[in-house]
């Protein structure tokens, strides 16, 4: 197990050790009926997501006719994978970008914008290609469902603590009184939040160097992270929703310095000289 994998588990058990003690805080109820509504929820998202953010973002099936290097990138880089090709999707904009989706290697999709067609070069888009194939090798939808649903449950009983405490409950055999409920409706179900975010970025730095073992070079893909974090600037989304945001390879809505801990992806930055550190 790598270090980035390592990582996600100390985050997945830091996540399942909040619940737990929410458990022991709340009682059991309020935690049952939570886990049901978030475990419905997040199934509906992990079968149906890839329909869900395709449409979203308006992708169109990508015509060999029309792409073939890009057909021909996808199945080389697949099989190196050892996966089977994913269905190539196309996304009209100008913005830089590309995406994964699917629950598993078996139900996939790799998806690139026409804009980072016309910016990057035949290596950094191969670059780029690799590290959203690693999303779907290494099952990251899979653990996003995992944490999503897990911190899903903390912040329903979070809900349920801060209305208990509007509408004046709060004695001691009710969570630690009143104090204990304001922990529970405020600071766990922003702990849980943080975590998924540390989570998602372990996830980035994982197939970014993932991506990297399979292709065996950096130089690809690290240029092409310098490029596009120029090019979303440039070009911005504009009518598209931020909501599928964290499925990118570059997130045009990231932040610095403390509110980075609010963000999904890790620093360009920190991302390119990783890759420039790696050894093959």
């Amino acid at each position: 197990m790598n270090f980035n994998s390592f990582k996600t588990v100390i985050f997945l058990g830091l996540l399942t050790g909040i619940l737990l003690g929410i458990g022991y805080l709340f009682g059991p109820y309020g935690l049952i009926i939570g886990f049901i509504f978030a475990l419905l929820m997040n199934f509906v998202s992990y079968f149906y997501s890839d329909k869900i953010v395709l449409w979203m973002y308006k992708a169109k099936l990508a015509e060999k006719s029309k792409y073939p290097e890009l057909h021909e990138l996808v199945s080389e880089i697949a099989k190196l994978a050892n996966i089977p090709k994913p269905k190539v999707y196309i996304v009209t904009s100008a913005n830089p970008n590309a995406f994964a989706t699917g629950r598993n290697p078996k139900h996939a999709a790799v998806a690139v914008t026409t804009g980072i067609m016309e910016l990057l070069d035949k290596e950094e888009l191969k670059g780029v290609i690799a590290h959203e194939i690693s999303h779907v090798k290494n099952r990251d939808i899979l653990v996003a469902t995992i944490a999503a649903t897990i911190a899903g449950v903390i912040s329903f009983v979070g809900a349920m603590a801060r209305w208990s405490t509007i509408l004046g409950g709060g004695d001691d055999d009710n969570g630690g009184g009143l104090l204990g409920l304001l922990v529970l409706g405020i600071i766990t179900p922003i702990m849980a939040f943080l975590i998924q975010m540390a989570i998602s970025r372990s996830r980035e730095y994982l197939a970014d160097e993932s991506a990297a073992k399979i292709l065996k070079d950096s130089k690809g893909l690290s240029s092409a992270l310098k490029k596009l974090e120029s090019g979303v600037k440039e070009h911005p989304f504009t009518n598209e929703s931020s909501a599928g945001a964290s499925l990118f390879i570059v997130n045009p809505f990231s932040w610095k310095g403390f509110m980075s801990m609010l963000s999904t992806h890790p620093s360009t930055d920190d991302r390119i000289k990783r890759l420039n550190s790696m050894k093959f």
